[in-house]
């Protein structure tokens, strides 16, 4: 049996991505939906090696579930994620990047062009 989300938070924002994937028919938010509606266990979380590694300069990447801070990145990056560890924050803001909650980053890219999903 499943367990139910309880985090408030993730479920605002799982239902604000449905709105946005209709109100802009931009079906990466749909994904984005299901991927954090997802189990905790099965949910991404990336170190900012693998960002760095798998995005190039001025990037714009999106990561469904929690950013941590092991390695450090090499180039600036806008990245948006759901969570962010606090030294992962400060360690992409050194670089030049820029860290975004989801909310934020939808209403920045509303129809999701040129966006990198990391996983």
């Amino acid at each position: 049996m499943r367990r139910v989300i309880t985090n408030s938070e993730l479920i605002e924002t799982v239902r604000f991505l449905k709105v946005k994937a209709r109100e802009n028919k931009a079906n990466i938010w749909r994904v984005i939906a299901e991927q954090l509606s997802r189990p905790r266990s099965r949910r991404a979380v990336l170190n900012l090696n693998h960002i760095s590694r798998a995005s190039k300069p001025d990037a714009v990447v999106l990561v469904p579930g929690k950013v941590l801070a092991w390695g450090y990145m090499k180039h600036p990056v806008t990245v948006g994620a759901f969570q962010f560890s606090h030294d992962a924050k400060s360690k992409i803001e050194q670089a030049g990047g820029k860290c975004v909650g989801i909310r934020d980053f939808v209403e920045k890219y509303p129809k999701g062009s040129n966006v990198q999903i990391l996983r």
